[in-house]
């Protein structure tokens, strides 16, 4: 009987393992991998996937949902929802220093989803200037890092950095923590 536990176990321990072991990237489809240094942006209702720029993005107003995409085969990186990305474009200098290291001509882009329970993140609070999470109402300020302002949500949203390339939105590198929500 202690045997057959044990050997119970162990398999489902090995389970585990090999379903918390990373696939190597070679492996992935390239439409789930996390975005990428050198990666352009792209609405996510652009059929056309035009590049964004700046002036694309309205200031102050409801942040625009991107995608981002490979710049040389065009591979939209739509296959998982945590590659969802969020962009504000703000008054730059109304941003911390941090913030406006990572931004690009006042654009900045944070993970569309929440840290509390990995809801959908995109609404706006025009009279707070602050990014809103309908679900369970945590409230993130895109000028400090998407630091939590108020709400359920125990950290900050994770940050894109962007630069700018020939007038184009672009990934300056990976997000700045995990995407996704605590377990």
């Amino acid at each position: 009987m202690l045997t057959r536990r044990r050997t119970v176990l162990q398999s489902a321990a090995g389970m585990v393992l090999a379903w918390m072991t990373p696939v190597p990237l070679a492996a992935q489809d390239a439409r789930a991998s996390r975005p990428a240094a050198g990666d352009l942006l792209v609405s996510t209702g652009d059929t056309t996937f035009t590049p964004l720029t700046p002036d694309d993005i309205p200031m102050d107003a409801t942040p625009t949902i991107a995608w981002c995409m490979t710049p040389n085969d065009r591979v939209v990186r739509n296959g998982s929802r945590l590659n969802r990305v969020l962009l504000v474009r703000l008054d730059p200098d109304t941003l911390d220093e941090a913030t406006r290291a990572m931004s690009a001509s006042g654009v900045v882009a944070y993970s569309a989803i929440c840290t509390h329970s990995g809801c959908d993140v995109g609404s706006w609070l025009p009279d707070e200037q602050l990014i809103y999470c309908e679900c369970h109402e945590s409230k993130f300020d895109p000028r400090d890092a998407a630091r939590v302002a108020d709400g359920p949500a125990p950290r900050s949203l994770p940050a894109l950095p962007l630069t700018l390339v020939d007038g184009r939105l672009v990934v300056a590198g990976p997000f700045t923590s995990r995407v996704g929500f605590e377990v």
